[in-house]
């Protein structure tokens, strides 16, 4: 058995685009509270935090001491929006020591607990199998082609870390669910419910809030490395049968950028947002296929990104149901942005998705919709 590319429509891209515009902006409009798919009330804000059975979670925040300033900005706002009101545990993960200054900066602006986490080289650093030369030239030829920071050593260290050894890292094994925050992101909506206890009430591996394509010259043969191991070793055992297959490899709106990237739609979750299960990661469908991976080297002689790895991962061997967008969330990382209709959230245009309108056809998210998601009705 091999696994091929059973979604191969063509059409008007300007056309599919215009569509699915209307498509995202028309379920925008509808005004939502929070999920319908739980008891949302049993998980509510507690009156004495220091009774509060939390999940096994924390947050985690891969950040320079430099950057002590801007962690600073999105923490006061994610305390505001969330995390004020149930007290989860902040991992911060450098792969230098963290200074006292940044320390002393992030504890003025939450009481919760935090954990200051130097990575281990092994985890984090090129490993010695790269050619070092080949790599350079490689940087170079993306450079070129304006692939953002191909020229920056510590960014590829960063895709291949968040790939496939963040979760591995000691002071992160006793946990099993993460929320990714980073620098200069803002959060607009008042969350009053615990959302980690909602993906272990629904038993949900991934959360996220926006979708878009990718610069498809950064992954050129990821999804063809990816069918090269579902095709070996019986690997495509790994197969969810209910995967996201078409919103992996919808080629309607952006048909360059899946041709450029041998299949693959490019369309990912923005990962700098997230909030998932780490055993997911650390399952052996997606170390297998990570293994592999990393095993071509080209984190480095290409730039796959984190945001793209995770996302075909998920799309592959986890339930799509499974897979969930925080929808009710209002949050930002210039320049996208997801701003639902909602009376919990303030400061964002309802439904916009980029400020800049140049961008909108990077919008992934109408594929979602259409391809992955239940009956958003049932849900919200």
């Amino acid at each position: 058995m091999t696994f091929t590319n059973p979604f191969n429509k063509q059409g008007d891209p300007e056309r599919i685009l215009e569509l699915n515009r209307e498509s995202y902006q028309k379920l925008m409009n509808i005004e939502i509270n929070e999920p319908k798919d739980y008891d949302i009330n049993s998980i509510r804000p507690p009156e004495d935090i220091s009774k509060y059975v939390h999940a096994n979670a924390t947050i985690l925040a891969l950040v320079r001491n430099s950057e002590a300033r801007q962690i600073a900005s999105t923490i006061r706002q994610f305390e505001a929006s969330f995390n004020s009101k149930f007290m989860y545990p902040y991992t911060f993960i450098n792969d230098s020591p963290f200074s006292e200054r940044f320390k002393a900066k992030v504890k003025e602006v939450s009481n919760a607990p935090m954990n200051f986490i130097t990575i281990p080289r092994d985890l984090w650093a090129r490993p010695s199998s790269i050619d070092a030369k080949k790599a350079e030239e490689a940087m170079k030829i993306l450079t070129e082609k304006s692939v953002a920071y191909a020229n920056k050593l510590s960014y590829h260290n960063m895709c291949r870390f968040y790939s496939g050894t963040f979760y591995n890292i000691p002071e992160l094994l006793k946990f099993k669910y993460y929320w990714r925050i980073e620098p200069q992101v803002k959060f607009f909506t008042d969350i009053k419910y615990d959302v980690f206890k909602y993906l272990e009430g629904t038993q949900k591996v991934y959360g996220f809030t926006l979708s878009l394509y990718d610069i498809e010259d950064s992954v050129t043969t990821l999804w063809p490395e990816t069918i090269k191991f579902l095709n070996s070793d019986d690997n495509y055992k790994y197969i969810n049968p209910n995967g996201a297959f078409q919103w992996l490899l919808e080629n309607q709106q952006n048909p360059k950028k899946a041709e450029i990237a041998g299949g693959y739609s490019t369309c990912h979750f923005w990962s700098n947002f997230e909030i998932g299960d780490m055993d997911f990661f650390r399952g052996e469908a997606y170390t297998n296929w990570f293994k592999h991976l990393d095993s071509t080297g080209k984190f480095y002689y290409e730039r796959w990104g984190d945001a793209p790895v995770h996302s075909i991962g998920l799309g592959l061997f986890a339930d799509k149901s499974k897979i969930h967008w925080f929808r009710d969330i209002g949050y930002e990382h210039d320049p996208y942005l997801n701003c639902p209709n909602s009376k919990n959230v303030a400061r964002c245009k309802t439904g916009l998705f980029s400020r800049w309108d140049h961008l909108q056809d990077q919008n992934c998210m109408a594929s979602w919709v259409d391809y992955s998601m239940a009956d958003p009705a049932k849900i919200y």
